[in-house]
């Protein structure tokens, strides 16, 4: 096992534990937003993976999961507008601040260890995928939940 490898394996451990607290327990929109947290911790550990194994195809689900997960949120959100009216998850600021940073941090040293060209190129794209999906989706789920709250009064 590589450097590579112990940080991914060390990511997915430390970050999917208050994922798994968040979705076990809390209120509807505290479980979305630890459901759209647990898609970026397995997003970047898999461009940690791909780089600790030489394998490319983990960068491409490090896109597919990029992409699905805060799409999912997204329509969970729209889906359960109603339910969500009680109000915005706290600390969602300080979670999705975490991500971004998380995002950035792994991003920055996978296109490190990565030659010039193509790979680069799609490598800093999911990286800003991920981060971007990340605050859009909990942006939605706050402001989301507050327009709707609003609205009922």
């Amino acid at each position: 096992m590589n450097a590579w490898a112990a940080c991914g394996a060390a990511l997915l451990a430390f970050g999917m534990v208050p994922v798994i607290w968040g979705v076990a327990a809390g209120s509807l929109a505290r479980r979305l937003l630890a459901q759209n947290t647990g898609s970026t911790v397995v997003a970047l550990t898999f461009l940690l993976l791909a780089q600790g194994y030489g394998r490319p195809s983990y960068v491409d689900l490090s896109l597919v999961v990029g992409l699905l997960g805060p799409v999912g949120t997204l329509v969970c959100v729209r889906l359960l507008a109603d339910d969500l009216a009680d109000g915005a998850p706290r600390g969602s600021s300080v979670v999705t601040g975490t991500c971004v940073i998380a995002s950035v941090s792994v991003t920055v040293a996978v296109c490190a260890a990565t030659a010039p060209g193509r790979s680069l190129v799609k490598l800093l794209l999911i990286g800003a995928l991920v981060a971007v999906g990340n605050v859009v989706a909990a942006r939605s789920l706050t402001v989301g939940v507050v327009a709707k709250g609003d609205a009922a009064r």
